[in-house]
Formats: C-alpha cells, structure tokens, sequence
C-alpha cells in the first residue's frame, strides 16, 4: 500500500494508479471466490437462486474495486478516497456478499466430514447463544454504530496510514459488522416479516451515519492533519477533500442506504400479502 505518499506529499499520479496486490488480501478473496464457486452449484435452485449467486459475484467485484484497484492506493492520499473505499465496503459490498448466503456456499464447498463437524460446533450451546447475542438487529445495528463512529476518531483514522495492521482491522471492522448488519436483517429470526422492523434500523443507520457525514462536511478545521501535505498535489485544498469525504458519507451513502429500505419495506409489504392470501384460501378450504 502506497501510504509513503500521503506521508511524503509528493503524490504522482502514476505512482497512486497502481493496483495493490497485498497476498494477505488477495488471497482471501480467492479463496472466497473459489469456495463459492465449488459450493454454490448444490444449492442452485433450491437455497440459493440465480439472482441472489449474481449479487454475490457483484459484491465480490466490489471488494476488489475496494481493495486491490487503485483506490486503496489512492485512499493513502485522499480522504475523500479513502471515504470512498470504506462506504464500498458497507453500502455495497456487505449486502449484496449477504444476498448471496455465502456461509451456506462455502459450507457446501467441503468435504462432508468438514461440513459435519461445522454444523455440530455451531450447535454448541456456547457458539449459539454468543450468536443469538450478537445477531439480533438491534445489537447488529449497535456493533456497526460504534465500528463507525470509533474509528473515525481523529487518532484512531490516521493511525490507520502509518500501519497496515491497524488498517486491516478498521476494514475487517466496517465490512464485518455491516455484514453482522445486513444479514441480520436481511436473514434474521424474523424472517421476512422481520422486514418492517428492518427498515427502522436501516433509517437509524442512514441517519447517524449521515450525522457523522454532516459533521466531516461541515468542521471548519482538518479533522485529519495527515492529509494536509498529500492532496494539494491532486489539485484539492484539504478542507476540500474533507468536505466532499463528508458529502460521500452523507449523500451518495444515504440514497443507497435509503433505497435499500425501500426494498426491504416492500418486501414485507409482499410477505404480508402472500401470507394474508394464504390465510384467506386456507379458511375458505376448510369452510
């Protein structure tokens, strides 16, 4: 990662447009692409549709965009990159990883003695309920909250471009928990029904998030000094790149974040239909 740019400010255009092809990134996400790939067909038609295989492959296109293409690179010298990068992770890539089930996939990809022993320790009492504990939309929308607004504290942020350990932990944390999120409710207890609620939690987290995003736009002073030296040599003032990072976060973030909701919610207003229609021919069976 290209972070010597933002530290030295001779940010060269050439230099920032590489692609990163660190193996502890790269890796992963083969391997989650060639697990998918060799589960997915035993599912195909049944738990898993074409549709929801499609958002996968694009959720995993993403984190590419995200993490290997010249954004993370460049996210060393811009803030407003780095913004970038980060919401790809959470508004994107989490929910359409989510759409596609890809634990069921990957499941599926291992030999039956590894998928038996899984299944047995998921059901352990302990693993069980540390994820009925965590898995809950309120307590999932509570660990995103608080991945979100912790590591945008000014020394935790910057502390993110002087190590790469410290930066993996900030993505493992936004993409983690927007996942925990995402498929709370998207696959919560619940069920579908559990949609309606659903979409409050989607309005609070496009609200808090856009919060911290009018914050970032609008502080009249550089939140991040670390930026200070890098974006000038790509024609941005500092308090300019803070305040379009902050419009990213608040804008472009929200409208997705606000269209998701609008799915949900309709969503559930078909469940609550297809159930009440079953109902009805049900009583008129029987009557």
């Amino acid at each position: 990662m290209l972070y010597t740019l933002a530290h030295t400010g001779h940010a060269h255009i050439g230099e920032a447009m590489q692609w990163t092809w660190e193996p502890l990134v790269v890796i992963p996400l083969m391997l989650m692409a060639i697990l998918y790939v060799q589960g997915v067909p035993h599912l195909l038609g049944r738990t898993i549709n074409g549709w929801q295989a499609a958002a996968f492959a694009t959720g995993w296109l993403s984190l590419v965009i995200a993490l290997v293409s010249p954004l993370d690179a460049l996210g060393g010298i811009l803030f407003s990159a780095h913004m970038a990068q980060h919401e790809i992770l959470m508004v994107v890539a989490a929910p359409l990883l989510v759409l596609g089930r890809p634990l069921l996939a990957f499941l599926w990809a291992l030999p039956p003695p590894a998928r038996a022993r899984i299944g047995a320790w998921t059901q352990m009492p302990a693993f069980a309920s540390a994820w009925t504990a965590i898995s809950g939309a309120f307590a999932a929308t509570l660990l995103h909250a608080a991945a979100l607004w912790i590591w945008h504290l000014p020394s935790l942020y910057q502390a993110t471009l002087h190590s790469d350990f410290i930066h993996s932990l900030q993505h493992i944390s936004f993409l983690g928990t927007a996942a925990l999120f995402w498929w709370a409710l998207m696959h919560g207890r619940y069920g579908r029904l559990g949609y309606g609620a659903a979409v409050l939690y989607v309005f609070v987290t496009a609200v808090h998030s856009g919060a911290l995003g009018a914050l970032v736009t609008l502080s009249p002073r550089l939140l991040y000094p670390i930026y200070a030296t890098s974006t000038r040599a790509w024609g941005l003032d500092p308090i300019e790149d803070q305040q379009l990072a902050g419009l990213i976060m608040w804008v472009p973030a929200g409208v997705v974040l606000t269209v998701l909701g609008l799915a949900l919610f309709a969503a559930w207003l078909g469940e609550a239909e297809r159930r009440v229609a079953f109902t009805r021919s049900e009583t008129m069976r029987k009557s």
